[in-house]
């Protein structure tokens, strides 16, 4: 049985529509969470898992809307080679991007911070649940699309405004109103997570594995 572990809502629902066979579980975009969703996949039954959803860009030639199928998952300096038939089955060939994807506790949040990392790691994007997914000891592969360039520091919203997985209205507005400058760039965020939505959704439409 396949299970995917995806950090929010959307990402989950994505899925869902076309994987409907398989068992989804959430991080709510923090390490505790991936681990619990881990273990939760784990204790249904999960054979095989994916790492699915949105990534931050590491390299600076990776527009929004970039998507990944990742050849490795570097954590703590460890690379964690994905399983190459199960890689294969979710578009391996047909991905823009290859190459590794690095493991973070924490959101990568600043343009320098995402500079940095990318000279040491050489890693193309970075999430916070492939990591865990890479150590689970079962066939794994990566499937993710970019959503934040490398050249960007995100808005303080993208972190304030969310709760449980989802945005959440309350906190998305408290987070406006103590930093009113960021709604420029939580604007500029907002349409490049829907150019990256629009990107996987017709990216699994090619997909043979994926069905609506």
């Amino acid at each position: 049985m396949l299970g995917i572990l995806a950090g929010l809502k959307q990402e989950a629902r994505l899925a869902a529509q076309f994987f409907p066979g398989a068992k989804i579980a959430l991080s709510h975009a923090c390490e505790a969470g991936a681990r619990r969703a881990l273990l939760a996949l784990q204790e249904a039954g999960a054979t095989e898992l994916l790492s699915f959803g949105c990534s931050g860009a590491l390299d600076p030639a990776l527009p929004p809307g970039s998507v990944q199928v990742a050849e490795y998952v570097q954590q703590d300096g460890e690379n964690h080679r994905a399983d190459p038939a199960l890689s294969a089955r979710f578009g391996a060939a047909q991905a823009a991007v290859r190459g590794g994807i690095l493991h973070s506790p924490v959101m990568i949040g600043t343009a320098m911070q995402k500079a940095v990392l990318f000279s040491r790691t050489g890693c193309h994007a970075v999430d916070m649940e492939s990591g865990l997914v890479a150590r689970s000891g079962l066939p794994f592969a990566v499937l993710r699309v970019i959503c934040d360039d490398a050249g960007r520091d995100l808005p303080p919203a993208a972190v304030e405004g969310l709760k449980d997985g989802q945005v959440h209205v309350p906190a998305l507005l408290g987070s406006i109103l103590r930093h009113p400058a960021q709604m420029g760039d939580l604007m500029g965020l907002g349409r490049d997570a829907a150019r990256a939505r629009k990107a996987m959704v017709h990216f699994l439409q090619g997909l043979p594995v994926a069905r609506v």
